[in-house]
């Protein structure tokens, strides 16, 4: 039933709304606690961190249990985690809401799309899965934005009131809406780790790792860089984050088709680009329109990110889908940690306006170790 997928996507989108709805208010975080914005940043790279390092287990862990419940139970998390935020608590406070929120969250994603699949139709189960992640997409021009945007004008008080809102949606969908489900056994099975020893894995997984981190040492300080090094308002931030968004839905398509072409081609041409990108964003001053048109290439490079990274790892390995699906989330969000990091080091270190060079570098060794693997790995159609 498509509406299983829907209810699967709100709740998807409420997470990513939590997850990366900080990137637009970075600068604010930063200000209102007096802290550097490096350090405001673990807000994200620790977020992602915890599902890097816990995900595939937390979704062994829960296998066995009812997917509705856990699914309640995750956004229950996030509902909790935002409700207080509202209230502003120390920085270490709300660095552990979003830590602890972040436990369930490959967990719900897991369970969303079972649901959605195994009540379809065989040849419907890849449109369920599509509509899920819809979630991904559709928050990146409504609510990151629409957060960014009341978080300028009202205080920082409205990006958690946002978040709390959508959760609460979310939740009372799923509720209301989502069958109980049993839990099935084990999401994939623990010998299958075997292929962490496979040197064919290994490379394909740094690439996964590395493609990631190489988006996420810039995109991470969205905000804080147009302001600084662009010379924009939050108001015109805002705007270029639903730009951003918005674009982002032409960029899912042409991704999807680029993709068909070849999954190392299709990657090589997304490192490429993001290599251009980082010389135009170091190189092209503060003119609005110039810096206009690069942020709608930079949302038609970035955007279908996450659908060739999780392709590349299928179909350069051996691993299952169920653990490839798994792992590709881990290192993703690994990714998003590194690359974080990687930004904050280089702003705290150098400033600002040589944050584009931490994006060339990583892809430079993205591309290179693309390379290796066309040579060695055995590429899948």
């Amino acid at each position: 039933m498509k509406n299983y997928a829907y209810v699967g996507a709100l709740g998807l989108l409420s997470i990513i709304t939590t997850e990366f709805g900080v990137i637009g208010v970075l600068p604010h975080i930063a200000s209102h606690y007096q802290i550097s914005i490096d350090k405001a940043s673990w807000l994200l790279s620790g977020f992602a961190l915890v599902i890097a390092l816990l995900g595939p287990f937390m979704t062994l862990f829960a296998a066995r249990m009812d997917k509705k419940k856990v699914m309640l139970l995750a956004i229950f998390l996030f509902i909790a985690s935002s409700t207080i935020s509202v209230f502003l608590p120390p920085f270490w406070l709300l660095l552990t809401l979003r830590l602890l929120s972040a436990l369930l969250q490959p967990v719900y994603i897991a369970n969303a799309l079972s649901i959605a699949v195994s009540f379809a139709d065989k040849e419907k189960e890849s449109q369920m899965m599509s509509i899920v992640f819809s979630g991904i997409t559709i928050a990146s021009f409504t609510t990151i934005p629409l957060a960014t945007y009341l978080t300028n004008l009202y205080g920082l008080e409205a990006i958690f009131i946002i978040q709390g809102v959508v959760s609460t949606l979310a939740f009372i969908a799923i509720y209301f809406v989502l069958p109980n489900v049993e839990g099935g056994g084990k999401a994939f099975d623990i010998k299958e780790l075997h292929i962490f020893k496979e040197a064919s894995f290994i490379r394909s997984a740094l690439v996964n790792l590395f493609v990631i981190a190489m988006w996420f040492s810039v995109y991470s300080y969205f905000a804080d860089y147009l302001n600084k090094e662009k010379n924009m308002s939050g108001l015109m931030v805002g705007n270029m984050i639903l730009l951003f968004g918005v674009v982002g839905l032409l960029a899912m398509y042409v991704g999807g088709k680029l993709l068909s072409r070849g999954v190392v081609f299709s990657n090589m041409v997304y490192v490429t680009g993001a290599i251009v990108l980082a010389i135009a964003l170091y190189f092209s001053g503060s003119d609005v329109v110039i810096t206009t048109g690069i942020v709608m290439i930079w949302s038609m490079l970035y955007t279908p990110v996450y659908l060739n990274a999780v392709a590349f790892l299928q179909r350069t390995t051996s691993v299952s889908f169920a653990l490839g699906s798994s792992l590709s989330t881990s290192f993703g969000n690994l990714g998003i940690a590194f690359g974080t990091l990687v930004g904050g080091k280089v702003i705290a270190g150098y400033g600002m306006h040589y944050l584009p060079i931490a994006m060339f570098c990583i892809a430079v060794v993205t591309l290179v170790l693309m390379f290796i693997v066309k040579q060695k790995n055995r590429i899948q159609a």
